[in-house]
């Protein structure tokens, strides 16, 4: 479920204000009055909190799984499971979802909460419910002893509603906040209630965070926090990969471990190779099985796009044909969820967050970034151009994937040291991946009629099959005119640049 509510704060003389009206055609329910008592599991260094995850037993719902929020506008977006079992342990189901932030962590309690609930129900005229306010009085227990108290508004809303014509529906959250502010409510704090029942420890970055950097930091420095911002990426999404369902999370996945097997391998010679590569092994053993889920959705996106302009009576074929892609999406999927579940994956996030804290350097890593790195950079922008210097006047397919690979390492290269090299690196990095999206179009144009060709199907989908493959075949084409351009505004930009 997805949840959207905006937070607020209350004084000991706020009281809820009539709601009725607020909300053009609702019905607002009698007050209900509710007593929780809830306890809070994480880590003893309370990863979850600082990666803004709870994990709670409320008595009579189970237990209660909240991912990292969005936040907007003093709004709060974010997804919440709820998954069965006892109070003594967390469910193991729950645990797998946030596998990667606990790894080997022990999780127990943190926190104990007993809140007197007031809610309050907002609904339409057909009994729908539009929203819930509730008036919180929290109460954070240590054994038998009240630690501290405060008091909370909370209105939420279900979140992605849509009116009857398919548009957005009007949201009841503005109207009500602004109703409850007019009362005399606080403004808006997305500080959740186990957050401010933890204390600071709880508002602490997360175990993987990027810091500051200048030119004038060691090289080892802006290594680490390049590092840094690839782990947490990938921290970030692996809850997402495992529950929704949602390409972005695979792709931002992968995308993470290619940049962190890129920046070992750009920075190589100023980290302990001992080291590194076996942490670009692993990587690469993580990037090729998230590969190969992304790549079949890349393809089933774009086949989907390019039936929609088939003709009327083949675009039912063509959807039939589709079906078998989608079945091998759900088995890589399948596949994935049982590497992500692994002991080697999870000794693999062990060595890259201690990666984003120290990694393993040389001597010459003390010198200042900028007097080491910009040149290190410069070494995948040489293999890429020495390689299109070397291709036939008619490349071959796998020629220019190799090319577009090259113009990705020389693009995360460029991206690492533009907090040092400034604006030209940021725009020679913008034209890398010009030339790595024209080349990328290829590929997947090149890939999508590999896979229609080798599907075993026939009549009408084998007809629908064919179209498309005429489709991409023009697509392909029109690609391998292009990225001559892109290439001659990349080695341009290279040549005003902090290239030398």
């Amino acid at each position: 479920m997805l949840e959207r509510e905006v937070k607020l704060g209350a004084g000991p003389a706020f009281h809820l204000p009539n709601l009725e009206g607020v909300v053009e055609g609702s019905v607002v329910g009698s007050p209900e009055v509710l007593r929780l008592e809830t306890v809070y599991y994480d880590t003893p260094d309370l990863r979850l909190a600082r990666w803004g995850v709870s994990l709670r037993y409320r008595r009579g719902e189970g237990w209660t799984l909240k991912l990292a929020p969005a936040v907007a506008g003093g709004a709060i977006e974010r997804s919440e499971l709820v998954f069965q079992g006892g109070s003594k342990k967390p469910p193991e189901a729950a645990l797998a979802v946030v596998r990667a932030y606990v790894r080997k962590a022990a999780v127990e309690p943190v926190a104990r909460l007993s809140t007197v609930r007031r809610r309050v129900r907002v609904n339409d005229a057909a009994g729908k419910q539009l929203a819930e306010v509730v008036d919180d009085e929290v109460s954070v227990r240590d054994g038998r002893r009240v630690a501290a108290r405060f008091r909370e508004i909370e209105v939420e809303v279900p979140a992605g509603e849509q009116g009857a014509n398919g548009s957005a529906a009007p949201s009841a959250l503005e109207p009500l906040v602004t109703r409850l502010r007019n009362a005399g409510a606080g403004a808006p704090d997305p500080t959740p209630k186990y957050v401010r029942a933890l204390g600071p420890r709880a508002l602490e970055p997360p175990e993987v965070a990027p810091s500051p950097v200048t030119a004038q930091s060691p090289a080892r420095e802006v290594i680490r926090n390049v590092i840094a911002e690839s782990v947490a990426s990938l921290l970030r999404h692996d809850p997402l990969v495992r529950t929704s369902g949602d390409p972005e999370a695979i792709h931002q996945a992968r995308v993470a471990t290619r940049k962190l097997r890129s920046h070992l391998r750009t920075f190589g010679t100023l980290l302990d190779p001992e080291w590194t590569e076996p942490l670009r092994s692993e990587l690469g053993w993580l990037a090729l099985a998230l590969g190969a889920v992304r790549d079949r959705e890349v393809l089933l996106d774009r086949l989907r796009d390019q039936a929609k302009a088939l003709p009327a009576h083949d675009v039912r074929a063509a959807s039939s044909l589709l079906s078998i892609l989608e079945g091998e999406i759900k088995d890589l999927r399948k596949t994935v969820m049982v590497d992500l579940d692994s002991p080697r994956y999870v000794e693999l996030l062990e060595k890259l967050v201690e990666a984003s804290t120290a990694p393993k350097t040389v001597p010459d890593a003390d010198l200042a970034a900028a007097a080491t790195l910009p040149v290190l950079a410069t070494g995948p922008w040489r293999r890429l151009r020495s390689a299109v210097r070397q291709l036939p006047e008619n490349p071959t397919d796998p020629e220019l994937h190799r090319i577009r690979i090259l113009a990705k390492r020389a693009r995360y290269a460029a991206e690492a040291v533009a907090i040092i090299a400034g604006p030209t690196a940021t725009a020679f990095a913008r034209a890398a991946a010009k030339l790595q999206t024209v080349l990328g179009e290829h590929q997947d144009s090149v890939t999508a009629q590999a896979w229609l060709r080798a599907a075993k199907v026939s009549g009408k989908r084998a007809f629908a099959a064919g179209e498309l493959i005429a489709t991409e075949h023009i697509a392909a084409n029109k690609a391998r005119a292009d990225w001559l351009d892109a290439w001659k505004a990349l080695d341009r930009k290279s040549m005003r640049s902090w290239m030398p």
